[in-house]
């Protein structure tokens, strides 16, 4: 096979032109899929010429036609119709009774509906948004310190990232090829730590200091007794519908693929009880639920021809022997890893992210002794991160989109600060601890 003379680089070269290319071609404005499919397209050919085409995309035809990938729309589109339907507004409003007269009241509040939303779909953005809608105004006109009231919806709204049935840890199962429904399980301990860290934080900040949270006015005795039968009938059909979700995957009942057509069933059975189901309800949650996969698709199909093509250049050998040769310690090099996903977390999207590095990093992991599943929660916690990471954070970004005017980014990433520690602290937890992650799943 003849190419264009790229061979004569050499791959420690050929790998400084290859990620130099990408980032050059990202500052133009391209999307990533397109950047990476370009980038994967002219090595292939530079390097190895045309007839090498077939078998770059036959990775291609491996990553689309993965079973476990019908996951991801049916979860995409349960989150759609949560979005549009009235059942997460009435657990936020029924759940008001939590509140009560405990200092930080409405943020701790918000924060267990957010539990409740990412243990329903695994999706962030729209999570965001919706808290973004329900939760900061009703903050704001109580009165709260506005730094507080945006941290809790943006860190609270990205609980999806981690607790199960998370799309991250989907797609990280995918392409390490390791049991999502172990993910799922191993992500329980450190998900509800991460949401008991940021309520810990809003409660002690709040004692210390009330007038950052001024409590709800109080509720006549009658007045709380029904806001406590509300808060009982919101709650139950979010609580079922987790169930038939994460209950069927850890008993064994069903894969996960099988479990997000459950939930599917769940939301739409909840929307007829509910009467809220309509054809406008289903066409706009099917067009979003075709844009957010097809974004996640495209992204995929570019990163998969970019691995893939780098893989036959010997990529993957040099990466693998340049991080193994370094003469330190395991866990240092998983530190590398660590913030080479932190610095890219700062400018690429989390999908990107995984199919341009796991396929490389994962193989490491496993040669270095360490459970991959362990990896995959410090993954997904790395990725949340990146979701509020200023200069790019979707999160920021999701939350500007229905932030009252007055609050500009500026004001959102520099609220998020408290929230990215405490996730970093976690981080740190988990890679210490590697037991805390496992032994759910042992």
């Amino acid at each position: 096979m003849g190419g264009l003379g790229l061979q004569a680089l050499g791959i420690e070269w050929g790998t400084y032109v290859l990620v130099g290319s990408i980032f050059l071609l990202l500052l133009t404005g391209l999307p990533l899929a397109f950047v990476t499919g370009l980038v994967a397209m002219v090595f292939t050919v530079g390097w190895f010429g045309p007839n090498a085409i077939p078998l770059v995309i036959s990775r291609v035809y491996g990553f689309i036609t993965e079973y476990s990938l019908v996951a991801v729309p049916m979860f995409v589109f349960m989150a759609s119709l949560l979005d549009r339907s009235g059942i997460a507004k009435d657990l936020f409003s029924g759940m008001r009774v939590l509140a009560g007269r405990l200092p930080g009241g409405v943020a701790i509040q918000t924060l267990i509906v957010s539990v409740f939303l990412a243990a329903m779909s695994g999706i962030i953005g729209g999570e965001i948004v919706l808290l973004g809608i329900l939760a900061l105004p009703q903050m704001l006109r109580l009165g709260y310190d506005r730094k507080i009231a945006i941290g809790v919806v943006c860190g609270g709204g990205s609980l999806g990232t981690m607790i199960p049935p998370s799309i991250v840890l989907i797609i990280y199962g995918l392409i390490a090829s390791v049991s999502i429904a172990d993910l799922f399980v191993a992500a329980v301990v450190p998900g509800v730590m991460l949401a008991g860290l940021y309520m810990t934080y809003v409660l002690s900040r709040c004692l210390i200091n009330p007038e950052l949270a001024p409590p709800m006015p109080p509720m006549e005795p009658e007045e709380r007794k029904v806001a406590r039968r509300q808060a009982i009938k919101s709650i139950l059909l979010p609580a079922a519908i987790a169930f038939m979700v994460l209950g069927t995957i850890y008993a064994g009942i069903a894969s996960v693929t099988e479990a997000a057509a459950m939930g599917v069933f769940g939301v739409l059975a909840a929307t007829a009880i509910r009467r809220e189901f309509s054809f406008k309800l289903i066409h706009q949650s099917v067009m979003q639920t075709l844009t957010t996969c097809g974004m996640i698709v495209w992204i995929g199909v570019g990163a998969a021809t970019l691995v893939g093509v780098y893989n036959l250049m010997g990529g993957n050998r040099f990466v693998s022997n340049t991080i193994l040769g370094l003469d330190a310690a395991p866990v240092v090099i998983i530190m590398v890893m660590m913030l080479i996903l932190l610095v890219l977390g700062l400018f690429l999207d989390w999908i990107g992210i995984a199919m341009l590095t796991l396929p490389i990093f994962v193989p490491i992991i496993t040669q270095l002794g360490y459970d991959p599943i362990w990896f995959g929660v410090l993954f997904a916690i790395n990725m949340q991160v990146s979701f509020l990471s200023p200069p790019f954070g979707p999160a920021a970004f999701y939350l500007k989109g229905v932030a009252p005017p007055e609050i500009s980014l500026g004001d959102i990433f520099s609220s998020l600060w408290p929230f990215i520690l405490m996730q970093l602290t976690v981080l740190a937890i988990m890679l210490a601890f590697p037991d805390i992650v496992l032994w759910m799943v042992n």
